[in-house]
């Protein structure tokens, strides 16, 4: 069957929707002006119950998914595939966190795009009739990004008030041919961009170029790198 593709941009002619979603978040994020979009606030600390902020973070991506997949009113066995990613080397949470599923896993890596490259993938994946339902997640933990992109937070280095916060939390959607919600109705694969920054406590103005773009139900909203959500 002949797809449709605009230079970047391919269109999706069978209607993938978004048929659950799920997030939670750590407390400095419940308190910020964006708390009453999160499905769930941890609201004791930031360690989620667990001993380090790694195993912290694969218990976001769980509790994400199992949220996701009661908000479409579905059962584990009916998602075909789990297509997931974060910040860490290897992904590490995310393959933790499919280890804990009887779910075919896709690993993907796009940084703070990460969510929206799934989406497009799985909508790709649905559209061409290869899956019928797919799960996708992401999340970040501000414990484990200073660690991974600048220091330890043990070493006590100051923070320039300019330097971005990466978010602790975790979202995971529901991507299915059935049932409804938002179609995604197109999806615009980008380019790398390299402006030369060099500043590591401004990791906004080295991803900002970078966009994502996925039409949902005829509007195209756009979702900046350095805009985790």
């Amino acid at each position: 069957m002949e797809r449709k593709r605009e230079n970047q941009t391919v269109f999706f002619d069978n209607k993938p929707k978004i048929i659950g979603h799920y997030s939670i978040v750590g407390p400095k994020e419940g308190k910020g002006n964006l708390r009453k979009y999160f499905s769930e606030i941890e609201q004791k600390d930031d360690f989620f119950g667990q001993e380090t902020y790694e195993k912290a973070e694969r218990v976001m991506i769980e509790r994400a998914l199992d949220g996701a997949i009661k908000s479409a009113n579905a059962k584990y066995s009916d998602v075909h595939l789990f297509m997931a990613g974060d910040l860490l080397n290897q992904i590490i949470s995310s393959s933790y966190a499919a280890r804990s599923f009887d779910i075919p896993y896709v690993g993907v890596f796009g940084a703070c795009s990460t969510m929206v490259e799934g989406l497009a993938l799985s909508a790709c994946l649905v559209d061409g009739g290869h899956f019928d339902t797919i799960a996708c997640a992401t999340s970040s933990h501000f414990s484990t990004a200073e660690r991974q992109f600048r220091f330890p937070l043990e070493l006590g280095n100051q923070r320039p008030p300019t330097s971005q916060w990466t978010v602790t939390g975790s979202g995971a959607d529901i991507i299915s041919i059935k049932g409804n919600g938002p179609i995604i109705t197109c999806a615009t694969f980008g380019k790398v961009t390299d402006y030369g920054i060099s500043d590591v406590n401004n990791m906004g103005a080295a991803m900002a170029p970078a966009i994502d773009i996925i039409g949902l139900c005829g509007m195209i909203l756009p979702r900046i790198s350095n805009t985790k959500i």
